[in-house]
């Protein structure tokens, strides 16, 4: 039993791996598109090795199911204008400074994680849906409506720049 686990958890930590470096490497938006599809995915998938199907079945839902389809949306409503080639940065510098945004905060955490060990505290070991959706929704109620708006604005501005676009040309 430890071994699937360790084998399944490998394979979501690869598609997750993958998926991040297909979304910041690609340099077609679509398939940086499928890169965080991926990953999103192989997040799901961690969540239901931690025995939380709920959650898998949520993160699928909201991230996957609304999130992307509204990034979707955007790249396909908002299309770059047509022009000369751009100025390429300078690469090195650029992967580098890329590298570094990468391991620093990792050694950090890391540090702080070695030398302050945080008491752990008792938790229970299961959760209804009900206390849970009670949890989530009570405190975090207006939150959760605000980030809908932005969302629904987001939407809105890509269409409004779209339909600017076409009557211009």
């Amino acid at each position: 039993m430890q071994t699937s686990a360790l084998v399944l958890f490998v394979i979501h930590a690869l598609i997750i791996g993958v998926g991040g470096i297909m979304a910041v490497a690609s340099r077609s938006l679509v398939r940086a598109l499928v890169g965080l599809i991926m990953t999103l995915f192989g997040v799901s998938g961690m969540y239901l090795l931690l025995n939380a199907p709920f959650i898998a079945l949520m993160q699928l839902l909201i991230y996957v199911g609304a999130v992307v389809i509204l990034i979707f949306f955007a790249i396909m409503l908002t299309k770059a204008p047509a022009g000369g080639e751009e100025e390429r940065p300078n690469q090195v510098r650029t992967y580098l400074l890329a590298l570094m945004a990468g391991v620093l905060p990792t050694f950090v955490i890391g540090w702080v994680v070695l030398t302050d060990q945080p008491a752990s505290i008792n938790a229970p070991l299961e959760t209804g849906l009900k206390a849970l959706g009670q949890g989530l929704m009570e405190p975090y109620f207006l939150a959760f409506e605000l980030i809908s708006v932005v969302l629904l604005v987001a939407m809105s501005a890509a269409v409004i720049l779209a339909f600017k676009r076409r009557q211009s040309r």
